[in-house]
């Protein structure tokens, strides 16, 4: 298998390429984006999945281009990119490539699971190397330039760098550890006697009742298979998530549609009486949040980690509120069955209808 050339996504318009999570019309797609036109036989939970089975397949129409690209730096696009530029090395490391996507994208991390200690000492340095170097996830929207565009240089750096970090971590520790420890105390809290998980696989809800936000691979770790999750806090805080699950298609299992939550929103205010304002993002945004508002937030606060945002206290008791989500659910998905690949149209329509 030969190895590609990494193309900034402005010049797909001009030159064919293999593009990595996300969608253009000019080369060979390899995306888990909801109705990405990715071949059925390389179809995976993540992109970095799709890329890696194509490399194990060998699969014919890669021999066709030169180039690789993709539209927005995540750990899931790097790797897939990256992969495409060390074909020998990503099959050697496989396993580890893979735990790093189901981490960074999904941030569902299983310490149990093989080779997942070292992913999460990768992602680690990644996100602390980005913070460092650059601006965090989803941080473009405050910069002049769109992230199809300032996330070039971060490819650049990376792609020149990994392959060094991917064989000796160990030298890069005083990079991921902060974040790496961080990460095993919330996993430890998460999964420990003072905290509480609830499933409901019907609803693919997860429910976690937990002494204090942790980082989101500490609270995802409890998710698997599951796509909507409330997080409980002591003084009646909370928040509610649509996992990145529902807005792309999985392979492994088929998913409800994701379903509205600013009906939800509206509801729980008419119980609320601390004067703050529960709000809810629309259901095409990539992780929509359900929560208290006393002020804007930013999308990268958004998406950055539970510890970083502030969680106001509710004056709606912690039964009535999870009665109130639970309810809502039961309602919305009354008549619905699971399925794979639902298009965004018939998601609409789904909420649309209810």
């Amino acid at each position: 298998m030969k190895a590609l050339t990494y193309l900034p996504f402005p010049q797909i318009k001009n030159q064919p390429a293999v593009v990595v999570d996300s969608f253009h019309p000019n080369g060979l797609v390899l995306s888990h984006w909801r109705e990405a036109p990715t071949p059925a036989e390389l179809r995976e939970d993540t992109s970095a999945g799709m890329v890696l089975q194509a490399l194990k397949q060998n699969w014919p129409d890669l021999q066709k281009y030169q180039y690789v690209t993709a539209n927005h730096f995540d750990i899931d696009a790097f790797v897939g990119v990256w992969a495409l530029l060390h074909p020998e090395q990503a099959l050697e490391h496989e396993e580890t490539l893979r735990q790093m996507a189901l981490i960074g994208d999904f941030r569902e991390l299983d310490l149990e699971a093989p080779f997942a200690k070292e992913a999460l000492k990768l992602v680690c340095w990644l996100n602390s190397e980005e913070k460092a170097k650059f601006y965090p996830p989803f941080g473009a929207e405050e910069l002049e330039e769109n992230e199809v565009v300032a996330s070039i240089p971060k490819f650049q750096y990376f792609l020149e760098v990994f392959l060094d970090v991917l064989l000796n971590t160990a030298l890069f520790q005083q990079v991921w550890e902060p974040e790496f420890e961080l990460v095993l105390q919330g996993y430890k809290q998460v999964n420990g006697v003072k905290s509480k998980i609830i499933q409901n696989q019907a609803l693919g809800l997860v429910i976690i009742q937990t002494p204090a936000p942790v980082h989101y691979y500490a609270l995802f770790s409890s998710t698997t298979g599951y796509d909507i999750v409330v997080s409980c806090y002591p003084e009646n805080r909370y928040e509610l998530e649509c996992k990145y699950t529902t807005w792309v298609d999985l392979e492994s299992r088929p998913t409800l549609p994701r379903p509205d939550l600013r009906p939800l929103a509206k509801y729980l205010n008419t119980l609320e009486k601390t004067g703050y304002t529960w709000v809810a993002d629309g259901v095409t945004d990539t992780g929509p949040l359900l929560r208290l508002k006393a002020e804007k937030i930013s999308k990268a606060q958004r998406y950055g980690n539970p510890t970083e945002r502030i969680f106001y206290s509710s004056s709606i008791a912690k039964e009535v509120f999870l009665q109130g989500v639970t309810d809502y659910l039961k309602s919305a998905f009354l008549k619905v069955t699971p399925k794979k690949r639902w298009t965004w149209q018939q998601v609409k329509d789904f909420n649309h209808t209810k």
